[in-house]
């Protein structure tokens, strides 16, 4: 019987934080005394996990739980360990890189801070739009990323397109745009017609709101846990027998939920 590899052991609990999590890393990654769930994964496994763990740390922030946003934040943290270490083993980067490539960047990108220059000059989206034309990018849209929310993303093509010069001169415009777009909606005849003005719809409603200084996301946000809140006050209202109510008596739940559940 072959005898099998001895086990590197625990990562010494004196490293320090990063360093022992790093450690902790390799050897679940190791191929043959390591996880083998962890030994299976890729990048594109992982990045699933990666987005999770993002809307988590936002979630505790919004729930204002500290001992959450602690776990949390290290669960993101594991991640990019992770994805580091699936790079490192491919001779793409490690950990380490990482590190370096996000202070140079911040560095970078504060001139007014680290170069000491005159704060009035300072543009961060003017230095990001530089480093995007010196890495090769070609038009105002490269590296606004496919994955993010369909909400954030059409509003940071919007502010691209703005910063060259495309967009309304005023509210106004957004606002004529938003209702002549709900209108195809309306006369949209079929199926395929009607997803695509639906589309045209919620992205000049983003355009309406970016005009207005409105981060889109945080509103939908912000809605959609007004509603929760207030139709969970009907339903403890209305108790069991809510779903059989007429519409008129769920609509009289609905104004008094108003009431019942606006902030002080």
């Amino acid at each position: 019987m072959q005898t099998p590899p001895a086990s590197p052991g625990t990562p010494p609990q004196d490293l320090v934080p990063l360093d022992r999590l790093v450690a902790i890393m390799e050897r679940l990654r190791d191929p043959e005394c390591g996880c083998p769930w962890d030994v299976a994964q890729s990048f594109a496994t992982i990045a699933p996990y990666t987005i999770e763990e993002a809307y988590e740390v936002a979630d505790a922030i919004e729930r204002d739980d500290m001992l959450a946003l602690k776990d949390e934040l290290g669960d993101l943290l594991l991640q990019v360990v992770f994805h580091s270490r699936i790079a490192q083993e491919a001779g793409h980067f490690s950990v380490a890189d990482v590190i370096t490539s996000i202070s140079d960047k911040m560095v970078r990108r504060h001139p007014h801070i680290f170069a000491e220059q005159d704060v009035e000059q300072w543009d961060w989206e003017a230095i990001k739009a530089a480093e995007r034309l010196q890495a090769g990018s070609s038009s105002a849209m490269d590296g606004v990323a496919k994955a993010l929310p369909a909400l954030m993303r059409a509003q940071k093509l919007q502010k691209r397109a703005a910063r060259t010069g495309f967009d309304w001169d005023d509210d106004q415009g957004a606002f004529d745009k938003l209702f002549e777009e709900a209108a195809e909606l309306k006369a949209a005849q079929t199926d395929a017609e009607r997803i695509d003005e639906a589309g045209d719809l919620l992205f000049a409603a983003v355009n309406v709101v970016r005009h207005m200084g409105i981060t889109a996301e945080d509103a939908l946000r912000g809605a959609n846990a007004k509603f929760e809140r207030r139709f969970r006050a009907m339903e403890d209202e209305a108790g069991a027998q809510f779903a059989a109510l007429s519409l008129d008596d769920k609509e009289a739940l609905w104004q008094r939920a108003k009431i019942t559940t606006r902030p002080l």
